[in-house]
């Protein structure tokens, strides 16, 4: 069994779709489908960063890195990892991790300096996020978790020194996703 990872296109939509109907439980799946469909469609500059896993040319995960702006800091540029989704059935493979890790890759390629994510401490603190690095950084919309906003920074020099307040692209717009 051999995972690729690709860029994700129109054409995956049914899949990314079905990944994250499957990997979230009833009470956000619909939410988070939709977000991952909308973030496939996104045409902005920079551009979103959405990748497939694919396990023997079956699409069994996907993630997407999507721009944060500040108005503070105009040539201040971020991301936001947002969603994240493997199969149920493929889980506990190193799918997820992998789509992280290549994705980060592909961001140290982008004039960013700091990568975001809203998720469990536990499991993105393996990949160098943490709390103390977005610390200086609020989101878009009030959190129900707190705990969970974290960063990783990408460059030195990304670090302002002062709180910015984080803009997010049209289809993270929706307070109940935070």
């Amino acid at each position: 069994m051999s995972t690729r990872i690709r860029p994700a296109t129109t054409s995956d939509r049914e899949h990314v779709r079905d990944i994250h109907l499957r990997a979230f439980p009833d009470s956000e799946n619909r939410r988070v489908a939709k977000l991952a469909v909308e973030l496939l469609d996104e045409q902005g500059d920079p551009p979103t960063i959405s990748q497939v896993a694919e396990l023997d040319g079956r699409v069994v995960g996907h993630i997407a890195f999507s721009p944060v702006k500040s108005e503070d800091a105009p040539d201040w540029l971020g991301y936001i990892l947002a969603p994240l989704a493997v199969l149920p059935e493929c889980r506990n493979a190193g799918i997820g991790s992998a789509l992280v890790e290549h994705g980060i890759e592909l961001l140290l390629e982008q004039p960013a300096d700091r990568v975001f994510v809203y998720g469990d401490p536990a499991y993105y603190g393996r990949f160098g996020f943490g709390a103390e690095a977005a610390a200086h950084f609020v989101p878009p919309f009030a959190l129900e978790h707190p705990f969970g906003w974290q960063a990783r920074g990408l460059r030195e020099h990304g670090a302002t020194g002062r709180t910015l307040r984080l803009a997010c692209v049209k289809a993270l717009c929706d307070p109940a996703l935070w």
